[in-house]
């Protein structure tokens, strides 16, 4: 059984789908190995911050996004929230509503 990808919200998948063409492709690439390999494809590309919470790092000419995201029994991956990262540091904020969201998404 390969994985699958599901959006918190349809906002979240608009948001995403209509990254700068450079970002979208590299989303699309990098979710393509997920769907055959799983929601770990390591460093780079992904980064576990704890809670559950997996980043999914993606970078281009037009900039950096991140793009967090939550697995689920049954091989699903959810993602939750994206950003469009101006800074060396991922703003605490943009990491604090990921964490709602996973708890939402998770029941808790």
């Amino acid at each position: 059984m390969n994985w699958s990808i599901e959006y918190y919200s349809d906002e979240v998948e608009k948001r995403i789908l209509s990254l700068p063409s450079g970002l979208l492709a590299r989303y699309l690439r990098l979710t393509d190995l997920m769907f055959e390999f799983g929601s770990n494809l390591g460093m780079p590309h992904t980064r576990f911050l704890g809670e559950g919470l997996i980043e999914l790092r993606i970078k281009s000419k037009e900039g950096i996004a991140r793009v967090f995201y939550c697995t689920l029994i049954g091989k699903k991956i959810v993602m939750l929230h994206l950003f469009i990262k101006k800074s060396n540091k991922t703003p605490k904020k943009e990491i604090q509503i990921a964490k709602n969201r996973i708890k939402e998404v998770l029941g808790k």
